[in-house]
């Protein structure tokens, strides 16, 4: 199902990482490293590899069972990504890491931690990206003034469906009884493609008649930068949406599952209506017990700050938030042509 603009249909297109150098991601865990501890924090500049592959070469490397490592998300493979892996290594030695060789591979810092890093314990990433073959200088800058103000619909990108949406199609196929993953992390993969999907049909469907800064009462408005929320109720909307305005506070969507999710009133059932014909979907994620849980419709990329290196060539760097994707960034701003494959939580 198409997804709305917040600023309308881009009439430019361009070129999306032509090169993995044209897409640098560096993850941001919002903490220093502790200095002590069992758990031995690796941090890695990598090229033409995934994560779990390279965690898995450091982790036979080190001796260290499967079971023993994390991350706190994936990294794309066709970029240039920073990001720390994680090792249950007790002791107070630190291990030579000198001889560790992986082609596309470069070790920036090993340092001890106390803590184990989970998945989604992020505070966000810096993306550096380059997009060449513009067709449209001028829309192209007027566009980012708008997105660097107002932000983007916070999708869940393409990537999180799979290849050509494979992902999606099984999890639909999984919903209506024709397929049985028996994986775990298949099928945590597939339920977590669910709830994006019906995230991103509620964030579209909401953008399309309401907009995605127009409270309502019964509303889940969420601290901005924060997984708290509250319900919007009809004595406070004035100073609610004066806040929203003030990007102080983010309109959330449902991320459905197991329990109520949220919002009340005329609000909850916009959401059920327009989640309607995805019932099996959400029949399979209760069924699952995937907790419901909200997350902002918008995102406004932090820091962004972009250059034209020639007519039709720019550069463009921003910070998002954990959870959000670079690639819906760049919908916004372009029509583009490319490898989609960049997977950041």
């Amino acid at each position: 199902m198409p997804l709305h603009y917040l600023h309308g249909q881009p009439g430019a297109t361009g070129v999306l990482k032509s090169a993995p150098e044209d897409f640098v991601v560096i993850e941001d865990l919002g903490y220093a490293p502790d200095g002590e501890g069992e758990q031995l924090l690796v941090r890695i500049r990598k090229t033409g590899n995934n994560t779990r592959f390279v965690a898995e070469a450091l982790a036979k490397y080190l001796r260290v069972s499967a079971r023993e490592l994390s991350y706190a998300g994936m990294k794309d493979r066709h970029a240039v990504t920073e990001q720390t892996l994680c090792f249950r290594v007790p002791g107070n030695g630190m291990p030579n890491l000198t001889g560790f060789a992986l082609e596309g591979v470069e070790i920036l810092q090993v340092i001890r931690h106390k803590r184990k890093i989970r998945i989604g314990a992020l505070a966000g990433n810096h993306f550096r990206i380059v997009i060449r073959q513009i067709s449209g200088q001028d829309e192209v800058t007027q566009r980012l003034e708008l997105i660097r103000q107002s932000g983007v619909p916070n999708y869940f990108g393409e990537q999180r469906f799979g290849r050509d949406g494979n992902n999606l199609s099984l999890v639909r196929q999984w919903a209506e009884g024709q397929f049985q993953p028996r994986d775990r992390n298949k099928k945590g993969l597939l339920l977590s493609t669910a709830r994006s999907a019906l995230f991103n049909q509620a964030t579209s469907a909401r953008l399309q008649h309401y907009g995605l800064q127009r409270v309502m009462a019964g509303d889940a408005v969420q601290l901005a930068g924060r997984g708290s929320w509250f319900v919007a109720q009809p004595d406070e909307l004035a100073e609610v949406q004066a806040r929203v305005e003030q990007q102080e506070l983010r309109i959330t969507a449902p991320l459905p599952g197991k329990g109520e999710w949220g919002t009340t009133g005329a609000v909850l059932q916009f959401e059920q209506q327009t989640l309607a014909d995805s019932d099996e979907l959400i029949k399979l994620l209760e069924r699952e017990r995937v907790d419901a849980a909200r997350r902002a419709m918008l995102v406004v990329p932090r820091d962004m700050e972009w250059q034209w290196l020639d007519a039709s060539t720019l550069s463009l760097q921003f910070w998002l938030p954990a959870g959000s994707f670079a690639t819906s960034v760049v919908r916004e701003i372009v029509q583009h042509v490319g490898n989609d494959a960049d997977i950041t939580e």
